[in-house]
């Protein structure tokens, strides 16, 4: 009786529930398709079958054996999306839209070197407008001021005030 406790206590992985056998300490696919995953394994098992995926778990090292099934994995997935492609599709089709975005990129930054130098041209003929109009308004602002605080003086009569009385030298 405490044998068969001992076989429940650990559930079977997901390859060997699958394939309905016992799944021994020793299996090779219980550390990749743990029980809680059993998706994964049907979808490799669909497109690989199991003795394929044994036999290339077996021959690989140990510690590339989760990359590879994580490979396995991406590629089953793919291949029962797209049978003909595969992941090769998906590439592809990630690869059309980087070159997509890339000549949406070009053209972005050539709008934007466009605008910046249109925007440049624009500050520099301002400036150049905005300094021609205050040498103007200077050259004129300081010319009519002159004459006509003159004029002002002439019109006031502030130049008659000038006193005649001591011109007698009566003082």
């Amino acid at each position: 009786m405490s044998s068969t406790s001992s076989y429940y206590s650990t559930p079977p992985c997901a390859a060997c529930k699958f394939l309905r056998r016992k799944c021994l300490p020793s299996c090779v696919f219980a550390p990749y398709f743990p029980p809680e995953e059993p998706i994964k394994f049907t979808t490799v098992h669909k497109v690989f079958g199991a003795s394929n995926v044994s036999k290339l778990l077996n021959e690989i090292q140990p510690h590339q054996r989760e990359d590879a099934v994580n490979s396995l994995a991406y590629e089953a997935e793919a291949r029962l999306k797209d049978p003909v492609y595969g992941c090769v599709g998906a590439i592809s089709v990630l690869q059309r839209q980087v070159i997509r975005l890339q000549k949406e990129l070009d053209a972005t930054n050539a709008d934007l070197m466009r605008y910046t130098n249109y925007e440049q041209a624009n500050n520099n003929q301002i400036m150049e407008n905005h300094q021609e109009r205050s040498n103007f308004q200077y050259g004129r602002r300081m010319v009519p001021s002159y004459y006509s605080s003159a004029r002002n003086n002439d019109i006031s009569g502030d130049h008659n005030n000038i006193s005649t009385d001591n011109c007698d030298g009566d003082s």
